[in-house]
Order: C-alpha cells, then structure tokens, then sequence
C-alpha cells in the first residue's frame, strides 16, 4: 500500500514541478516567478522527502531541511531585490 502512495506522491509532485516551471518561464511579472521559484523549492522538498521514505534513509530529512532553510533565504533575497533593487545595503 505505501507503494502506491509514495508512486502518486511522486507523480503528483512531479506535475506540481511542471506546472510551476511553465509560470517561471511564462509568468506575467517577476513577482509571479518568484513565487513560482519558492513553490518549486517546496515541491523539491517534498520529492526529497518522499525519496527519504521511499529509500529508508534518515538523511534525507536533514537535506530536505536544508533546502527548506537556503530556499527561504533565497525567496527573502529575491523579494528585498524585487522591492528595493539591492540585497544589501
């Protein structure tokens, strides 16, 4: 059973990926690729977490946490551009 849990899982994250590769690339502002750039960071996330469960493995968490943390910083990064035009001041 958790076969095909983690098979829809995948291809549910999967389809999310693509969805959101088509905005970055066909999104009407930059405030729409951001968004579409920091929902891609999840979905990887959730892949890496599958990945973990899917494999057994325990360090796939800590990757997946660090992930979480560099997008975050990322998306900060990109929104203090978008609004001010300099990350650092």
């Amino acid at each position: 059973m958790i076969g095909y849990a983690l098979a829809f899982g995948f291809g549910a994250l999967g389809l999310a990926l693509a969805m959101n590769l088509w905005r970055l690339f066909k999104g009407p502002g930059v405030a729409d690729r951001i968004f579409a750039l920091d929902t891609m960071v999840i979905n990887v996330i959730g892949l890496i977490v599958l990945a973990g469960i899917a494999g057994n493995s325990g360090t796939s968490f800590e990757a997946a946490l660090l992930l979480a943390m560099v997008g975050f910083v990322g998306t900060v990064a990109y929104a203090k551009f978008l609004l001010r035009g300099d990350i650092i001041e």
